[in-house]
């Protein structure tokens, strides 16, 4: 097949200009940055590498679908009316850019790619300051399992402890709770048995009254 001559060579070129700083618009502004910034060195770089990567990334996912494949995959198309051809292929290339970069911005948002490297950036800072060796494992898988377990369980027991000398004081705190209740009761029994009494005295009073007054001594009451 005869190769076909590609009348949007400059196109692309113009494209792959305009789109450098396409991809870079949608991560965090770091052009800004000069020496004199507070911004970590290394989370600029990585900002920038990982621009500059998938930018490439971009341009030869792009290249991919150039004018050539694109019309000899429709050949008589192309034959018929190449202007209308060269037109389609401009708006076919605009919009997988477009989507491309769309998706990619996505991601980059979705996965929360500045506060991962604001934390990488920590992590190497931290890693920096700390002078004591990196843990490297000795050989013996059940030693290193132990050693990754042992300071977990010790936190757990600890918790657990904690846990347990707060549900101690509030057992505690419900029984002297239970006892004042349990003397209330008592109190308003002995109250209540000494009511009783005092009512089961009056009326005993009573009847020996009545029943020491006669017939006539009640009349004339």
């Amino acid at each position: 097949m005869e190769e076909i001559a590609d009348p949007t060579k400059k196109l692309f070129e113009t494209q792959s200009n305009e789109s450098k700083g396409n991809l870079s618009s949608n991560l965090p502004e770091t052009e800004s940055v000069d020496s004199t910034s507070d911004e970590p060195v290394a989370r600029y770089n990585r900002l920038k590498l990982f621009d500059k990567v998938i930018q490439k990334s971009l341009e030869k996912f792009i290249e991919q679908a150039s004018f050539n494949r694109f019309a000899s995959t429709f050949r008589p198309l192309y034959k018929k009316n190449p202007q209308k051809m060269e037109r389609i292929h401009k708006q076919f290339i605009e919009e997988l850019r477009k989507n491309i970069q769309e998706d990619i911005s996505r991601l980059i948002e979705e996965g929360r790619l500045e506060f991962k490297m604001n934390e990488l950036d920590e992590l190497e800072s931290a890693a920096q300051n700390n002078t004591a060796p990196a843990w490297r494992p000795s050989g013996v898988p059940e030693k290193d399992f132990c050693s990754f377990l042992m300071p977990f369980y010790k936190k757990q027991e600890a918790y657990m402890r904690l846990e347990l000398k707060k549900i101690q004081a509030e057992n505690a705190a419900l029984a002297q709770k239970v006892l004042a209740g349990r003397e209330s009761i008592s109190q308003t029994g002995q109250l209540a048995s000494t009511a009783v009494d005092e009512w089961k005295a009056t009326v005993t009073e009573f009847e020996r009254l009545t029943s020491s007054l006669g017939p006539a001594d009640v009349f004339d009451v």
